[in-house]
């Protein structure tokens, strides 16, 4: 099937805080010689936009403001287009993105990676507002992200117990949701399946890729553990790393 665009995820596709994964710099730009327009799309919220940019800077990949898409500004998008205040429980970082939400008592909850924020006092604060009947919002319902010493819980499983506490379901602003794939195919303005989500997320990666109509490509290296390919059905490409995504895409285009 025809190439016309790639989506990249950052960590664990072109590196792995606070490291380039190797070759990726050298796999980022061969991908650019393709003429290929390239987005990156991520569902990190412990970082804000520009921290994101900076540290893209930093490890020497150029990207474009333009090309980055991030859950937290999809949700914050979100918001704004149905005058929602969220109480807000998340990481610190993010605070600046929404501060011009704040003010109004909440009526909505808004969910990330909190790290310590996750605490009984805030998670039964946002339990009391969504049994009231205010809209649970979640930037994303990732299990896990990877660091240098292993896994760590992300905001999913704390999703999950919001929706089974207030018998509510979230609205999920990042990947997977197809909301969030149709934009940056707005932006690229090429077909789904024209268009190729490579990531190392199995879930949100590739079976949300997947589930909109896209090709999909799940590397193994950042959160990939041997076996994830298993765990969900539907044709993609399985590749050691980014520099493997590179030679295949140059090879298909040859």
């Amino acid at each position: 099937m025809p190439l016309r665009a790639i989506c990249l995820d950052l960590a664990g596709v072109l590196y792995q805080d606070p490291r380039l994964l190797p070759g990726a710099q050298d796999a980022l730009q061969r991908l650019r010689a393709t003429g290929l327009p390239l987005r990156f799309v991520t569902n990190t919220s412990q970082r804000n936009r520009s921290q994101i940019l900076n540290d893209l800077a930093s490890l020497n990949l150029a990207v474009d403001e333009s090309e980055l898409f991030t859950a937290p500004q999809a949700a914050h998008d979100y918001l704004t287009h149905r005058g929602l205040t969220p109480y807000c429980l998340f990481h610190p970082n993010l605070k600046e993105e929404f501060s011009d939400l704040e003010g109004k008592q909440p009526d909505a909850v808004l969910i990330g990676d909190a790290g310590r924020k996750f605490s009984y006092e805030h998670l039964d604060q946002a339990f009391r507002l969504l049994h009231d009947g205010a809209p649970l919002i979640a930037i994303g319902e990732n299990r896990y992200y990877q660091l240098d010493d292993g896994l760590h819980l992300d905001a999913g499983p704390f999703v999950r117990a919001l929706e089974y506490a207030a018998n509510c379901k979230a609205i999920i602003t990042g990947k997977p949701s197809p909301a969030f794939f149709e934009q940056v195919l707005a932006d690229l303005g090429t077909r789904p399946e024209y268009t190729l989500m490579v990531g190392d997320d199995v879930h949100g990666d590739v079976e949300g890729a997947l589930n909109s109509g896209m090709q999909a490509c799940l590397v193994q290296t950042g959160k990939y553990r041997a076996g994830d390919e298993k765990t969900i059905t539907g044709e993609f490409r399985l590749e050691a790393d980014i520099r493997a995504v590179a030679r295949t895409v140059t090879r298909l285009l040859e």
